[in-house]
């Protein structure tokens, strides 16, 4: 499968964090000290992309992300024998406009994302994959809240550190456990993979008036906390205790049919039951993705598809081809006629939103786009 920079192998579990302790959060009265660990082999990277090896519960892929594509840096550290044992993300100086653009760094902090600690401790050592795999018995059903972000890409690591870097307010599963109402200081609520949550939690995130859920399969299986202890314990759901069970809190809108599909090669945000979801696993596709980023901010993320038929349907409206535009961050008031066969062909899926948006900007670069 192919998405896009530098050669990268990546195992199941993605480690990452190093700049969540470097911004400042609003919502978090102390911030954590987070690690990025774990080995990595950074090779070739004159070929010009970044492959990356996702095992996810056993669904190997292999991505591609060109390196011309990326939003932001990948930095690697090495250790005296020359072996490389960190990596963290950070910002391109170049781009410093497009992150104004996609990010909150200037506007109202008023869009909080959940970072999902406890689905991190579900898939550390002797968690709850131990339990399923029958490597452990029902003691691997109960494990210890982390105090450190390790994330992994189950629990959505990268694309935390990517909205932590462009100034989103976070807060993590046990804040909201312990004051529900905090999420009611903010308009909008973006839930990662938040797989692992308790009944308070599931409660404050589906009673909220504006909740994206940037991953599917999130609010999947239900956990108690142990706060006297500092642990969480896995009560129902993902076919525990019984093996027919699925989802946890018998939630309809739940979409993990899309959690192996981590190229997003045809992603789209969609409506269902009054929340905004995405219809694949987004981890490694925002590296490149300004378009998703973008949309995260938009009264409704889902107008996407609908600004590309309303140009179709009228190329000459000058507010239909400013809407078409700004989706794919340009600016401009006219389009040529002839794009309508290439935005037909984005409608029928018959190519990916990221070869419309080059098409778009080369478009711009050559000023044919005014």
């Amino acid at each position: 499968m192919g998405l896009y920079g530098h050669k990268l192998e990546l195992s199941v579990f993605l480690f990452a964090a190093l700049l969540f302790s470097m911004i400042p959060n609003v919502a978090i009265a102390q911030t954590p000290e987070y690690a990025y660990t774990n080995a990595f082999n950074v090779q070739n990277q004159t070929q010009g992309y970044l492959e990356i090896v996702s095992n996810s519960e056993g669904q190997k892929q292999v991505l591609q992300i060109p390196s011309d594509r990326m939003l932001f840096n990948i930095v690697p550290t090495y250790d005296n024998q020359g072996n490389q044992i960190s990596l963290s993300l950070s910002l391109k100086p170049e781009l410093s406009d497009l992150y104004s653009h996609i990010g909150l760094a200037n506007k109202s902090k008023d869009i909080v994302f959940i970072y999902p600690s406890f689905t991190q401790a579900a898939y550390g050592d002797h968690g709850f994959y131990y339990y399923y795999s029958k490597q452990c018995d029902a003691s691997c059903l109960t494990v210890p809240i982390p105090d450190k972000v390790n994330g992994v890409q189950a629990s959505s690591i990268i694309g935390g550190l990517i909205l932590k870097l462009l100034d989103y307010p976070y807060v993590k599963d046990q804040d909201v456990d312990k004051n529900p109402d905090i999420l009611k200081q903010y308009k909008r609520v973006i839930v990662l993979h938040n797989e692992y949550v308790t009944q308070k939690e599931f409660d404050a995130i589906t009673s909220h008036k504006d909740v994206v859920f940037l991953y599917p399969n999130a609010l999947y299986a239900r956990v108690t906390v142990n706060y006297n202890n500092n642990t969480i314990t896995l009560v129902h759901g993902h076919g525990y205790p019984n093996v027919d069970i699925k989802n946890g809190f018998g939630w309809n809108p739940d979409n993990s049919r899309f959690e192996y599909d981590v190229s997003c090669n045809d992603w789209n945000f969609y409506h269902k039951n009054n929340y905004t979801m995405l219809n694949c696993y987004p981890e490694y596709h925002l590296l490149i993705s300004k378009e998703m980023l973008l949309l995260l901010q938009k009264d409704d993320p889902t107008t996407l598809s609908d600004d590309v038929a309303n140009w179709i349907m009228y190329p000459q409206d000058y507010n239909s081809t400013e809407n078409l535009l700004e989706d794919f961050d340009m600016k401009g008031n006219s389009i040529p006629q002839w794009v309508e066969k290439p935005a037909l062909w984005l409608s029928n899926k018959e190519i990916s939103r990221q070869e419309f948006g080059d098409m778009l900007t080369y478009l711009s670069q050559k000023q044919i786009i005014k």
